[in-house]
């Protein structure tokens, strides 16, 4: 530590002294910047699409379960539309409760599938985020890469975008 402090003086020094002039521009022409977008390897990478398939998988039975319990909300309502004149007013309440019951009980299975599929949707990410950073900096050290920085800067130019490499990279694993 204080010899690297004592460099950063020393480089002060001397471009205090007009030294620095012909030393800076060596030591900044050396320095590699890279510039990747996390949106467009979220979105292109084959990882993405594996996820989706693998969620899809997982949560399709009780999707199927959740169409089961819509279409007999429908046939129960269409029913009790149907036979409204006809029943006496017990059986009329006795099915408009038992709609009811199935609404609620549609409604809570609909919330708990929602809130399950957001819970793994964020898992996955997690690991997909934590291949990304791999790849990046798998990239960033063959490369000899100082600084990569991600999406939300206000501009970077196309000759140090690293996304494509990041990509083909990804696409490996």
């Amino acid at each position: 530590m204080l010899t690297h402090t004592r460099s950063w003086l020393l480089v002060a020094c001397l471009s205090c002294c007009g030294f620095g002039q012909w030393m800076l521009p060596a030591q900044a022409a050396e320095f590699k910047v890279g510039y990747v977008q996390v949106d467009k390897l979220l979105q292109d990478a084959p990882q993405t699409a594996e996820t989706g398939k693998k969620l899809e998988r997982e949560f399709s039975p009780r999707s199927l379960e959740l169409e089961k319990l819509q279409k007999q909300m429908k046939e129960l309502e269409a029913q009790l539309d149907r036979e409204r004149t006809t029943l006496s007013e017990a059986d009329r309440r006795l099915k408009e409760r038992d709609f009811n019951n199935l609404r609620l009980q549609f409604q809570s299975k609909q919330r708990e599938l929602r809130e399950d599929i957001n819970l793994r949707k964020n898992e996955e990410l997690a690991v997909l985020q934590e291949r990304i950073n791999k790849a990046v900096q798998t990239v960033s050290e063959s490369e000899g890469y100082d600084l990569v920085v991600y999406s939300g800067v206000a501009y970077a130019s196309r000759k140090i975008d690293i996304t494509d490499k990041v990509l083909k990279l990804l696409g490996k694993k």
